[in-house]
């Protein structure tokens, strides 16, 4: 029998929680963002980034992940979660700044306190065409070369597993983004499904806003595709803390 798609997934790859304090660790994130947005993409300008680090203001008020490729021991991906803004609630997101439907203004439809904004949400194309053009030497074990094939397409769920995990350190159980068609309709396949919210905005390019709640969207999840649920809650460990945090502080319904 083949082992489950979470088992060989933590073979490959890891998360990484960001710290605060750990400037070495955020330099590497500022770093790979500069790859994806000011190189890889034109969403940035390099100029305004001349020591190679991409960051902007949210990035204090934000705890960020790395998505670690053991094998080569590299960075493949990252993104950030935003925390809410105590002082001024209403001005937390890039969402808020973007967006004008009336769901953003009703505290029990978005809850902000209670909310995290998913954000630089990358995986490099360096990474991807690296590992294409030299994952597999002649001389590796084919098991082994199929293995890392099956889970290599599903990234993205490392650095999902990463902002659930930072949003359970936060006592939050909600998570917005202005996101990108593709990117929800990747995660849409894998069985997370964002809410939208009102029409597409310009936000580097056409965006779509967009919100979940944690527990609706795991229970779901658990349901289609138990093998990618394994992944996102790291064995159910993730689940086990949400309920334990709703159990202290109910969410809203």
């Amino acid at each position: 029998m083949a082992p489950a798609l979470h088992e060989v997934y933590r073979q490959y790859f890891d998360t990484i929680a960001v710290q605060q304090e750990d400037r070495a660790l955020r330099d590497e994130v500022f770093r790979l963002r500069y790859q994806v947005y000011c190189v890889e993409n034109p969403f940035e300008d390099p100029a305004e980034h001349p020591d190679g680090l991409e960051h902007d203001v949210y990035d204090e008020r934000a705890t960020h992940c790395l998505l670690f490729h053991k094998r080569t021991e590299s960075w493949a991906g990252t993104a950030r979660l935003i925390l809410p803004n105590a002082e001024d609630p209403n001005h937390s997101f890039a969402l808020q700044e973007v967006c004008n439907d009336p769901a953003i203004y009703d505290p029990q439809r978005f809850p902000v306190m209670q909310m995290g904004e998913i954000s630089r949400f990358c995986i490099s194309k360096d990474f991807r065409r690296r590992q294409g053009d030299g994952m597999f030497p002649a001389s590796e074990d084919p098991e082994t070369r199929s293995d890392e094939r099956r889970v290599i397409p599903n990234m993205t769920l490392g650095l999902m597993e990463g902002l659930i995990r930072m949003s359970l350190d936060h006592g939050l159980f909600y998570q917005c983004a202005v996101m990108e068609r593709p990117l929800l309709r990747l995660l849409d396949r894998l069985g997370i499904r964002f809410t939208h919210i009102g029409p597409l905005v310009e936000y580097h390019g056409r965006r779509q806003p967009c919100m979940l709640k944690l527990e609706t969207m795991l229970q779901e999840v658990r349901e289609e595709r138990l093998d990618v649920w394994e992944i996102l809650t790291e064995g159910g460990r993730h689940w086990e803390r949400l309920q334990e945090l709703k159990a202290a502080r109910p969410t809203p319904a």
